[in-house]
C-alpha cells in the first residue's frame, strides 16, 4: 500500500471514528469531522475554540449527498451546482432534521458545498459521510492553505493532517443563501456575484459587506463577523496617500509592509527605519493564492504592525480583489470592534 493510501485510510479511520482530520480543499485547509456526530462536531467547536453561534459548512462528494442534508433541494441549487461544483460555491438551504442542530449552530438553515480537490473528495467518499470542515486553524485566526500552517496550530495528537499541497485558490468559498425570495450572498470568493446571476438568470443582493458580532443568535454563515483571518500582530490598510505618515509613525520600530505594488519603495535616508517588505503578486488569483501564507510570515516576525496595501476592486479582476479586501478588511479590524 502506497504512502498516500496509508495516510487516507488512516483519516477515513478517523473521521468514522468520531475524530478530526485536517484536509486540504481547493479555498484552504479544513478541520474535518463526521457532520452526523454531534460529539465529533463539538469536539470541532472547542478544538478551534469556535464561538458556538458561528455554524459550520458542511462538505458532501455529491448532490446525492447533500440531498441528505437539506430538508429541500430547490432547482437553484441545481443549477448552480450543475454549473459550479466541484467548486468554492457554498448554499445556505433548510437543515435536514436529521442532520445534528449543533452543525447550523442551532439555526434551521445549513452551509452545503462539494469542494473541488481530489484528496477532500476521495476521503468524504470513502467514509460515505458529510463532514464539517471550517478553517483549520484556532477561531478568527489566519486561514492555512498548507500543512504546514494546520501543523502549526494544533497537535498531531488532537488533529491528523492529510497533506494535499497549497491550496489553489487561497481563501474561502463564496456564500450563497438560497432561502429568500431573491439568491442573496453573504460571502465574497473567487466564483463572482456575476457568474451567479448568469446561472440562474436572475439578479443576486449583495449582503457581503455586512460585519456581524456575535450574540446568542446564530449567524446565518460562517465568515461574517467583523474580525477575521487575523493575524496576532496589530495590522492595517493603507494606500499610497498614507505612506508617509505611515512611515513617519513606525520610524522608530518595525514595521511589515505587505504590497502588491513593485514599485513601492521604503526611503533609504532614514537610519531609525526598520521594515520588512512581503510583495504579492499584482494579479488578483495569484495574489488570494498567497495571501494567508504572506499574513502568516509576517505575523513570524512579530512587528509593531503589519501594513497591508490597500487593493483597488478595479478593471476584470475586480470581483476578485473585492473578495480580498473583505478579507483584509476584517483582518484588520481592531479588537475592540468585534463585538466577542
Amino acid at each position: 500500500m502506497s504512502t498516500e493510501a496509508a495516510q487516507l485510510d488512516r483519516a477515513v479511520d478517523l473521521i468514522q471514528s468520531g475524530g478530526l482530520v485536517a484536509f486540504p480543499t481547493e479555498t484552504v485547509y479544513g478541520l474535518g469531522a463526521d457532520a452526523t456526530n454531534p460529539e465529533a462536531v463539538q469536539l470541532v467547536y472547542e478544538t478551534k475554540q469556535r464561538p458556538a453561534a458561528n455554524p459550520l459548512i458542511v462538505h458532501v462528494a455529491d448532490i446525492a449527498m447533500a440531498q441528505r442534508v437539506v430538508l429541500d433541494w430547490p432547482d437553484r441549487a441545481q443549477k448552480l451546482a450543475a454549473s459550479f461544483w466541484p467548486g468554492p460555491l457554498s448554499f445556505i438551504l433548510p437543515k435536514a432534521p436529521s442532520l445534528p442542530g449543533i452543525v447550523a449552530a442551532g439555526g434551521s438553515t445549513v452551509a452545503v458545498r462539494c469542494p473541488d480537490h481530489q484528496l477532500a473528495l476521495s476521503l468524504i467518499g470513502t467514509c460515505n459521510l458529510p463532514l464539517v470542515a471550517p478553517s483549520a486553524n484556532p477561531s478568527g485566526g489566519i486561514s492555512p492553505t498548507t500543512a504546514d500552517h494546520v501543523r502549526a496550530s494544533f497537535s498531531e495528537n488532537d488533529v491528523f493532517v492529510l497533506d494535499g499541497g497549497p491550496c489553489r485558490a487561497g481563501i474561502e468559498s463564496t456564500v450563497i443563501d438560497l432561502t429568500q425570495h431573491a439568491p442573496r450572498l453573504l460571502r465574497l470568493g473567487i466564483i463572482t456575484p456575476d457568474a451567479i446571476a448568469r446561472v440562474l438568470g436572475e439578479p443576486v443582493t449583495d449582503s457581503s459587506s455586512n460585519a456581524l458580532s456575535l450574540s446568542n443568535q446564530p449567524l446565518p454563515s460562517p465568515g461574517l463577523l467583523a474580525r477575521h483571518y487575523a493575524p496576532k500582530a496589530p495590522a492595517q490598510l493603507f494606500t499610497n496617500n498614507d505612506w508617509p505618515a505611515l512611515l513617519q509613525r513606525y520610524a522608530q520600530q518595525h514595521l511589515v509592509v505587505i504590497t502588491h505594488d513593485a514599485t513601492l519603495t521604503p526611503p533609504t535616508h532614514t537610519a531609525t527605519l526598520s521594515i520588512t517588505i512581503i510583495r504579492l503578486p499584482g494579479e488578483a488569483m495569484a495574489y488570494a493564492r498567497e495571501l494567508y501564507t504572506a499574513l502568516r510570515e509576517a505575523d513570524a516576525i512579530n512587528p509593531a504592525c503589519i501594513a497591508i496595501h490597500k487593493p483597488e476592486p478595479v478593471g476584470e479582476q475586480a470581483p476578485i480583489w473585492s473578495a480580498i479586501l473583505d478579507r483584509l478588511t476584517r483582518a484588520t479590524t481592531p479588537v475592540e470592534h468585534t463585538g466577542s
